[in-house]
């Protein structure tokens, strides 16, 4: 029984919250007049100690004493004796686990987002740097059109920017305090529940008792958000290890974000963006784990929610140890402009670019010109040599009006400067674009909104 019913070996992670709301609650209840005076400042300094102690990892958590509430309540009593039984008055163990895990979510968004800020920044910081850097762009894996390097990773800073978002979202809807709704009815004493929502940091007391103590859907939005962006960093790091796979070669990574073989002396592994794909599964199964124990849940509290912050704890700890490696690897990596450029050309990745041309200066309707460029292509393949590369007099017998200004839209470099509508890869867009993102993700602009 002790064995499953015990969660001291997770939950006391939420040391720091419990004693933040144990402190309110005393101050609250002192306020009141429900606490002595004598009594609030004895158990306030009691908590501080305690905080001091688990901090200097000089505290012993008993597991007969199940969570991480009862230990620091048994260790209070024992350092300030009867005032530490009377801490626990006008709440339950069900409202401070609601309170102490929303203040735990809470503080995991701040540290996310002010890490996500650092990794856009990262990103748009190189983004700038090769804001002209070409390369191959992609659909279903296969040479699309030119790009260029900058407009790809800013793509991820857009990304990025909606995780910021979504957990912002969250954190609003979470900050609503939970204290005082006692086990599920609220309490006949004579509380103030503005008072300790405004002292830790919550814009409202819960409205409703039962919902306060009952309700997960904070946590499970948060794991929602981190699956989303998990799958973002997923799918960069995919991007990282088909870069720098032998085919490709775009980009290098150093010795300090890839290892080496046991048997094979010339490997170099991106292992930590594989790492960080992976961790990408622990995510969507925590998610998945936690709507699982709450589906069948009944109102009010039922011991399954004890499940709720391993899964949490689970979550947070693989997106925050993948988005550091992330901004790791963005800083680490080395491109090779001139491979990307190569690459950039091949299987007639101008080929649109013609197509623009025939609707542009030849006045021919889109899919008229869609199917002249495809003729004109088949000629080049059946040659074997790029459009650029094709002479005049070849498209000429596809298309006679065609002239010589079509070679001023075929090369890769020409087809990258036309994209200039907003949100293209043209390089003055990107190199804005960066400049933008750069002038918003300043330190100060990474602290989370209260």
């Amino acid at each position: 029984m002790q064995a499953i019913n015990a969660s001291i070996s997770f939950d006391r992670r939420l040391w720091r919250q419990d004693i933040l709301g144990s402190r309110a609650h005393a101050a609250m209840l002192a306020k009141q007049g429900i606490l002595t005076p004598a009594d609030a400042e004895a158990i306030d300094a009691g908590l501080v100690a305690i905080a001091s102690a688990i901090e200097n990892e000089d505290f012993s958590f008993d597991p007969a004493l199940e969570d991480i509430h009862m230990n620091i309540e048994a260790r209070l009593i024992e350092r300030i004796g009867e005032a530490g039984r009377r801490l626990h008055t006008a709440r339950s163990r069900n409202d401070q686990v609601a309170t102490d895990f929303r203040l735990w979510v809470r503080d995991a968004i701040d540290a996310l987002h002010a890490m996500l800020g650092r990794t856009m920044l990262s990103l748009a910081t190189r983004a700038q740097a090769y804001a002209a850097t070409i390369m191959p762009g992609f659909t279903h894996l296969q040479t699309a059109q030119p790009v260029t390097f900058g407009h790809h990773l800013l793509a991820y800073v857009e990304m990025f920017a909606r995780d910021q978002a979504r957990l912002a979202d969250c954190r609003r809807r979470l900050n609503e305090c939970p204290l005082g709704a006692a086990a599920l009815a609220g309490t006949s004493f004579p509380i103030d529940r503005i008072m300790t929502a405004v002292a830790l940091g919550f814009d409202r007391p819960a409205a409703n008792s039962l919902d306060a103590v009952s309700d997960r859907d904070f946590a499970i939005e948060f794991l929602s958000a981190l699956s989303i962006l998990a799958m973002h960093l997923s799918r960069l790091a995919e991007e990282l290890i088909v870069w720098t796979s032998a085919p490709y070669r775009f980009v290098r990574l150093s010795d300090a974000f890839s290892t080496g073989s046991s048997i094979m002396p010339q490997k170099r592994n991106p292992d930590a963006a594989e790492l960080a794909r992976a961790k990408t599964g622990r995510v969507f199964g925590a998610l998945i784990g936690l709507l699982a124990v709450m589906k069948g849940l009944p109102l009010a509290y039922s011991k399954d929610m004890q499940e709720d912050k391993e899964a949490v704890f689970i979550g947070f700890d693989a997106v925050e140890l993948a988005l550091a490696a992330m901004a790791g690897m963005i800083m680490d990596m080395q491109p090779d402009a001139a491979r990307m450029h190569a690459a950039a050309g091949v299987d007639y990745a101008t080929a649109t670019d013609l197509a623009d041309y025939l609707v542009r200066d030849l006045g021919m309707p889109f899919r008229t010109a869609h199917h002249v460029t495809g003729r004109i292509v088949a000629e080049a393949e059946a040659r074997g040599v790029g459009l650029v590369d094709l002479s005049l007099d070849v498209m000429q017998a596809i298309e006679p009006r065609i002239d010589g200004q079509v070679y001023g839209c075929l090369s890769v470099e020409a087809s990258v400067a036309s994209r200039r509508s907003y949100g293209g890869t043209a390089p003055e867009n990107v190199a804005a674009a960066a400049a933008r993102w750069i002038d918003t993700l300043t330190p100060e602009s990474s602290v989370s909104e209260t």
